[in-house]
């Protein structure tokens, strides 16, 4: 694994972390609601998403960070509902949930991505046929 994704790894799960401690700024603060904002968008879904191997081309990484947005989402409303459902909600409870699922999913690789299974990850070209024969 190379640095850059190990420096990546750390900042998203640095991130959850982050966020959770913005929440003790003072409420009208953009320093407290933009890094919540940010990590409830794209933070889990990152940290299922990344590392990718290096040999991806741009497809595949644009891929990754196309999907990371919803499927953060997707987490975020999945935390929240079962936190309703037990009664056990709020802000704190919601943020340290997923930041905790952030740094435990940093610890696993990345989940495989379609364009990358479909041939994306390859860097050489093929040689082409000449149709003409």
């Amino acid at each position: 694994m190379s640095p850059t994704q190990n420096w990546t790894r750390a900042a998203v799960a640095i991130s959850g972390w982050a966020a959770l401690a913005g929440t003790a700024l003072p409420a009208p603060s953009p320093a407290r609601w933009i890094p919540v904002l940010l990590f409830t968008t794209l933070g889990p879904g990152s940290a299922l998403l990344y590392p990718q191997p290096p040999t991806l081309r741009p497809g595949a990484r644009l891929e990754a960070l196309a999907l990371a947005a919803p499927l953060s989402l997707s987490l975020d409303a999945l935390v929240s509902t079962c936190l309703f459902l037990v009664h056990g909600f709020s802000t704190t409870a919601f943020l340290v949930s997923l930041a905790a699922f952030s740094t435990v999913a940093c610890a696993f690789p990345g989940l495989p991505l379609p364009a990358a299974t479909r041939g994306a990850a390859e860097r050489t070209k093929r040689p082409r046929t000449d149709p003409r024969g």
